[in-house]
């Protein structure tokens, strides 16, 4: 399974939304999503400044990932964005791999 970061801030409903209903209510919400398109939740936080909340979690694709993005962001709840993470290990695979590239206006 591959590894997300999701990261984003409530619009004025969504902080109305949570404040009603209570932080372990959105990670509760948040695990039954991940869970209902085959991944697990690892964590859940809250925090305050830019971001409002930050999740780590697996999903069996990026389907599935962009799945759960496009249902919370088309909530209208909250906006987010996804970050793909990767193991040391991926790292060091990739930097086995040497792409044929050019950069522009070479």
């Amino acid at each position: 399974m591959a590894k997300y970061l999701y990261v984003g801030s409530y619009t004025a409903s969504g902080a109305k939304g949570t404040l009603k209903d209570g932080g372990s209510a959105r990670r509760e919400a948040a695990r039954k999503a991940v869970e209902s398109v085959g991944g697990t939740l690892e964590s859940f936080y809250f925090g305050f400044g830019a971001d409002d909340f930050y999740l780590i979690y697996d999903a069996p694709s990026h389907s599935a990932a962009a799945a759960l993005a496009l249902a919370a962001g088309g909530s209208g709840a909250l906006s987010a964005r996804t970050i793909p993470l990767i193991t040391p290990e991926e790292l060091d695979d990739a930097s086995h791999i040497s792409p044929d590239y050019s950069p522009p206006g070479s």
